[in-house]
């Protein structure tokens, strides 16, 4: 599990840079201030939670009894959801994208709280 949380840590960190690239130099001139701050909030989430997949590949390689992989997958299903539908609304301005990113909130402390409930069980 651990190698998993690196690579998509890695795959995703790599892709928050390049999107925050993005907004900042081919964006800015393009899509309306408010917009720019919805993309701006994507890119954020999606590098806080590619660092929280680094993190819980450390985990996982220290405490392996903990329950890692839900974690995992719940950041990475957060990151598309989440991250996703902030970059497609504002780079289109289809404003009901907004109502899918709540469900990749949801997803974020979800995998936080497992995150916990690992710890707390694998922790000596």
């Amino acid at each position: 599990m651990q190698r998993l949380a690196w690579i998509l840590g890695s795959v995703s960190a790599f892709l928050g840079v390049a999107a925050g690239a993005f907004g900042a130099h081919a964006l800015r001139s393009r899509i309306a201030p408010d917009l720019l701050a919805v993309y701006e909030t994507g890119v954020r989430y999606q590098l806080v939670h590619a660092l929280a997949l680094l993190a819980v590949g450390l985990a996982a390689a220290r405490w392996p009894a903990g329950n890692w992989a839900t974690p995992v997958w719940l950041f990475a299903a957060g990151t598309v959801l989440f991250s996703g539908s902030l970059y497609a609304l504002a780079i289109t301005g289809t404003r009901w994208l907004g109502a899918i990113t709540p469900l990749g909130g949801v997803c974020f402390l979800a995998g936080w709280a497992l995150v916990l409930l690992a710890s707390l069980r694998a922790i000596d």
